[in-house]
């Protein structure tokens, strides 16, 4: 796959999986947590970590834009969020 920027750049298996199960809906952390588990073999941890590395790839936004650009304005919001928090705080 040949990104915008025209360097050849792949997702894994692993990657779309996460990409997929991103895309679906949840009833609670804990069955997200689950089936993270259950079905991609892997910590909550790694993929989140995996997930955070896939909101700046190039490749994840053109294989699922709608689910990086909302995944990209709610981690960009928490951002925010917290450095208002952090700049209140220290302020007073």
């Amino acid at each position: 796959m040949t990104g915008a920027d025209g360097t050849q750049s792949m997702l894994s298996a692993q990657d779309k999986a996460v990409l997929a199960m991103e895309g679906r809906w949840w009833s609670s952390a804990s069955a997200k947590e689950d089936a993270i588990r259950d079905e991609l073999s892997m910590s909550a941890t790694h993929y989140y970590q995996v997930l955070g590395a896939l909101l700046e790839s190039p490749a994840a936004l053109e294989h699922a834009p709608m689910v990086v650009t909302r995944l990209q304005r709610l981690r960009d919001s928490r951002r925010r969020g917290s450095a208002r928090a952090w700049t209140s705080t220290s302020a007073g």
